[in-house]
């Protein structure tokens, strides 16, 4: 008796480049990924890494089931950077995708693309359940990847926000945050500000996205009233955490991880009140009033890259993109 083969389609970055898929789709996909998490319908495992000792390079795994969508996954990540510059660094990431209902291969992908969608979407949410009553601006720092794809994504969970401001250092960036911004919202403004200590004075969220070498450090003394400040890469001071009335994150496990440099003049980190899943699954409260000053850490959970990677991966399917391999033939 012989099986049939089984086939494997491996979508790679370029035919992913140009699936359509809107932020709001976005947004829900990653909301339905965390509300299924907190009703304790899906698992999200704590990720595993390893590293050079000399920091040349850091690689992670991170499994993950999705018991709604019905899909279990496997994401790796692997940076090689031996002298941080961008001539030699190499990064490479991809999440292999399984339906657990039929036990068959959905996909293996390249997941730059679902990385930058994600984490945005994540940060609209953060922004959602923890914004004060009656805001309306916005102040984003670093014009990267996460930055140029902050605002679509915002405003798809937070249209209350007119006022937009955005700190970079390249233009090329600034070029790009404003196109992105174009596409989705053409008849909104973009005010470009030069210092982001006193933009951030008015701005009721403060999205900080930029690289480690910005000079932005916007501290606890720059944010208004009942702000938010959301930490995704850099542009915050820890001062900002240390001094905040409630704290918010997508994990507090993660944070403990990843966010050491945020660490207050003790060495240690400022405790999470309230986790993203738990808020969302109203078993939480993220603002208790809304002159609290609110700082937010945004680390990635699986889970989240398992729901955009399958609404790209069965969009790029139906479109006929990839190459079927025949790897277990």
């Amino acid at each position: 008796m012989t099986s049939r083969p089984t086939p494997l389609r491996v979508l790679s970055r370029s035919d992913l480049a140009d699936v359509p898929i809107t932020p709001a789709e976005v947004v829900r996909a990653v909301e339905d990924a965390y509300l299924a998490l907190a009703a304790g319908d899906s698992e999200n495992p704590r990720k595993l890494s390893v590293a050079h000792p000399d920091g040349w390079s850091v690689a992670y795994a991170m499994l993950g089931r999705d018991g709604r969508r019905r899909v279990v996954a496997m994401k790796t990540s692997y940076k090689f950077d031996p002298s941080h510059d961008r001539s030699t660094k190499r990064y490479y990431t991809t999440i292999t995708l399984y339906d657990d209902a039929t036990g068959m291969p959905i996909a293996m992908m390249d997941c730059s693309r679902v990385g930058a969608l994600r984490t945005p979407a994540v940060s609209a949410l953060l922004v959602r359940e923890t914004i004060r009553g009656g805001a309306d601006s916005v102040l984003l720092i670093g014009t990267g990847t996460q930055g140029r794809q902050a605002l679509p994504h915002l405003l798809a969970a937070n249209p209350h926000l007119r006022r937009l401001m955005v700190f970079g250092t390249h233009h090329e960036g600034l070029a790009a945050v404003r196109d992105q911004l174009g596409a989705h919202h053409p008849h909104l403004e973009l005010r470009v500000v030069d210092d982001p200590r006193a933009a951030a004075r008015d701005a009721d969220v403060v999205l900080a996205t930029a690289g480690p070498a910005t000079p932005a450090a916007v501290e606890s003394s720059d944010l208004a009233p009942g702000s938010v400040a959301v930490l995704v890469g850099y542009g915050l001071a820890p001062s900002t955490l240390a001094d905040a009335d409630r704290v918010v994150a997508t994990s507090a496990e993660q944070m403990a991880l990843t966010g050491t440099d945020m660490a207050g003049p003790d060495g240690r980190l400022r405790p999470v009140d309230a986790e993203l899943p738990q808020i969302l699954g109203r078993r939480a409260v993220a603002r208790r009033h809304d002159d609290e000053k609110v700082f937010v850490y945004n680390s990635g959970l699986v889970l989240t890259d398992i729901a955009v990677a399958h609404a790209l991966a069965e969009n790029a399917i139906a479109a006929g993109r990839g190459t079927e391999v025949a790897l277990w033939d």
